[in-house]
């Protein structure tokens, strides 16, 4: 039993560095966003292009989270 709760608190803790290095990107994602959007004109595309990888990874991250958290029944 203790083996297998020390697997599960393992693979927990993968999960929480995994997000970490999610969040990082996703706000560095931010900044070079903010900067992009300062610059006139400002590449359009490229500006689609960051906007969408900062959303799968907030979809990743909310699916990272939700395997850590308790199932609740309400």
């Amino acid at each position: 039993m203790d083996e297998n709760n020390d697997d599960n608190v393992e693979t927990q803790e993968k999960i929480l560095q995994q997000i970490a290095i999610m969040e990082s990107e996703h706000s560095d994602l931010d900044a070079v966003i903010e900067r992009l959007g300062e610059d006139l004109p400002f590449d359009q595309l490229k500006l689609q292009r960051l906007k969408k990888r900062k959303l799968i990874l907030k979809d990743e991250m909310a699916k990272l989270r939700s395997r850590i958290l308790p199932d609740i029944i309400a």
